[in-house]
């Protein structure tokens, strides 16, 4: 039975003043009208309910999730381990439950507008699992730029014609986040796709690759699951989750696995990295600027503005600037300095000024 596993853990560092420790960028609004953790619950529609569904987060934000996703279940990670630990903590608990579970592992800050495509796309994953139990699915998304801030896939031999009802290949290698020059390579290749971070897999399998690969994570692991449902169940996932070392699923699996598929995605896929993916996700206005909130703009060109409701922002002759406004901080910073937003946010960690975070 297909299950969802969503991680909602991420911080959201990027998107600060607006992200904060207990509001991350997942339970916010960025894209639309829903947060961006109810459009990927709402994104799985019919094929998935509510009952199957695992949110994974971070302790703190159990609530906030609830809030968001009531009814939907919710298992808080009482520290933060990477995305193997992650992911196997699911596999844990679910495979207890369902001993045929198939996962649907997605992050929760993507959007993804086609519906029908992405169903399709994990229908044909879910066919393949079934073909080959062993089987590791990923999902690629054909690049449109050389992007040096996403991992690569390298697609091989096309899985049988027929077979599948999207495109999927076998994978070759997954490569790291290139320089600018390779990231070109790859594009001119047309041989790379962008590792979306969304897997399809087996409970058991992907325990079993843990058990293989990481020994260690996977001991830990296999104790949490043998407590599902019974009261030791909170005090062993305290004490044996703080233990693992943490690693990423594409470390600690994916690239020694030697029976992954790539589905070449027949969605449109953003990840929502920073401030400048509103300008790709919006309407602008004739001048090219993103507006969300009140804004009055005299010769202001090409801006990113985010305030709400209650407060006016009023710009004069700017362009190609950041501009988010909070009831407690404001930012300023031109587009090109986006990358260091996360430098401003570690700099008011220095100075212990908690209350902005």
């Amino acid at each position: 039975m297909l299950h969802a596993v969503l991680m909602a853990g991420g911080s959201g560092t990027r998107f600060w003043p607006a992200s904060r420790r207990l509001l991350p960028k997942q339970l916010l609004a960025l894209a639309g009208q829903s947060t961006m953790i109810q459009a990927t619950a709402d994104r799985l529609g019919e094929s998935v309910p509510p009952a199957r569904r695992l949110v994974v987060t971070s302790r703190p934000l159990v609530d906030p999730v609830l809030r968001q996703l009531p009814g939907t279940r919710v298992i808080g990670e009482p520290c933060r381990r990477d995305t193997a630990p992650c992911v196997g903590l699911a596999a844990a608990i679910l495979v207890a439950e369902d001993p045929d579970a198939v996962l649907l592992v997605m992050p929760t800050d993507h959007v993804i507008i086609d519906r029908a495509a992405f169903a399709t796309a994990v229908r044909t994953g879910v066919d393949l699992i079934t073909q080959d139990p062993s089987r590791i699915v990923t999902f690629g998304i054909p690049p449109t730029y050389p992007a040096e801030s996403f991992g690569y896939v390298q697609r091989g031999r096309v899985i049988a014609e027929g077979e599948t009802e999207t495109p999927a290949f076998r994978v070759d290698r997954f490569r790291e986040k290139p320089d600018a020059a390779t990231a070109t390579e790859y594009l001119r290749s047309g041989e790379f796709l962008w590792n979306s971070g969304i897997f399809l897999w087996r409970a058991d399998t992907i325990l079993d690759l843990l058990r293989r690969h990481e020994p260690d994570m996977a001991r830990h692991l296999d104790e949490i699951g043998e407590r599902v449902g019974t009261p030791e169940f909170d005090a062993t996932l305290d004490d044996r989750f703080q233990r693992i070392v943490g690693k990423s699923i594409d470390y600690a699996v994916l690239e020694r696995h030697d029976n992954v598929v790539v589905i070449q995605a027949p969605f449109d896929w953003d990840d929502v990295g920073s401030w400048q993916a509103i300008a790709r996700l919006q309407p602008l206005d004739p001048a090219g600027n993103a507006v969300q909130g009140r804004h009055i703009g005299i010769d202001t060109q090409g801006t990113i503005v985010h305030g709400g409701s209650d407060h006016l922002i009023v710009t004069i002759d700017v362009e190609n600037l950041i501009i988010v406004h909070t009831p407690d901080a404001t930012l300023v910073a031109p587009k090109r300095s986006e990358e260091r937003v996360r430098k401003a946010v570690e700099e008011i960690e220095r100075r212990g000024w908690d209350d902005f975070l």
